[in-house]
């Protein structure tokens, strides 16, 4: 596929990846290179007490599409993220975990599907087996496609439930890649300081009338350093995070259904996709279904 013809900002963050962070910054580059001539990579370090800072400065002294900040302390996920979004200035915006969890090999369909849809969501494909239909083995199937082991996938299940619950989002992920036009990211007014920022940029996109898509981007389990959203800190910041957000706004958005005015489209049930977006993706209809 040839190159797209749109600027991209790629936002990262990290806290003592010292193990990752080179092999990260290579593919990274590799990767843009490959799919567009204008981008740049926003790296955001969260305090880091090990070498991750120096590493980060000899790449981007190297290459000047590596813009690099070191926060004043450690600030944790939510600041790091919404830090990177605010710095971003290329036309679309999407984020890749220092540890290269997810899948993008297929980059320029995800960017080009962006012409048609506000924004575009990832989601770990399910095998096709006949449980999988069932809703909650549905969700299983998933959660193990993604987690690295059985307290990941149940961590990870139990958030995806009690995020549908509470706000009645009707996607099937909440925890993976999503892409986004940067400036209309950057106008939401984003209140999350955890992972439950994933669902709360659904839900702004959907009340600002914008269409979804889900597409399948595989998980790659973490070959080096050290997973941390499994933390006992991390799980209660973001438990703290989703009881907060969904008592001061999150029950008004489920109750009067806010986000009705942008739909849900799923590329591999696609009975509602346009031709032009079917021809687009057989790749991943080939691949996946």
């Amino acid at each position: 596929m040839e190159k797209v013809g749109r600027s991209v900002s790629l936002v990262c963050y990290g806290y003592n990846e010292e193990d990752s962070l080179a092999e990260f910054f290579d593919k990274a580059v590799a990767l843009l290179d490959s799919v567009t001539t204008d981008y740049e990579i926003l790296y955001i370090d969260d305090c880091s007490v090990d070498r991750s800072w120096e590493i980060a400065q000899n790449f981007a002294q190297g290459n000047g599409r590596i813009r690099i900040w070191r926060n004043d302390r450690n600030r944790d996920v939510g600041y790091s993220f919404k830090r990177g979004v605010a710095l971003a200035e290329k036309e679309y915006l999407f984020w890749q975990t220092i540890d290269w969890s997810y899948d993008l090999s297929d980059l320029c369909i995800f960017l080009e599907l962006m012409r048609h849809y506000g924004v575009v969501v990832g989601v770990r494909p399910v095998p096709v087996r006949l449980l999988a239909y069932i809703p909650v083995i549905r969700s299983i199937y998933r959660v193990r496609t993604r987690s690295d082991d059985f307290l990941r996938a149940m961590v990870s299940l139990a958030n995806y439930y009690v995020l549908r619950i509470l706000f009645g989002l009707n996607v099937h992920d909440f925890q993976n890649i999503q892409f986004h036009r940067t400036k209309t990211l950057q106008s939401f007014e984003l209140r999350g300081e955890s992972s439950f920022l994933g669902i709360e940029m659904m839900i702004r996109a959907r009340s600002f009338g914008l269409d979804l898509i889900e597409v399948p981007i595989r998980f790659i389990p973490r070959a080096k350093g050290v997973a941390k959203g499994i933390r006992l800190s991390a799980i209660w910041d973001s438990c703290r995070d989703i009881a907060m957000n969904w008592l001061a706004w999150g029950w008004r958005f489920r109750l009067e259904n806010q986000g009705s005015k942008g739909r849900i489209y799923r590329l591999l049930e696609p009975a509602f996709l346009e031709e032009e977006v079917i021809v687009l993706c057989a790749p991943l209809f080939k691949r996946y279904r």
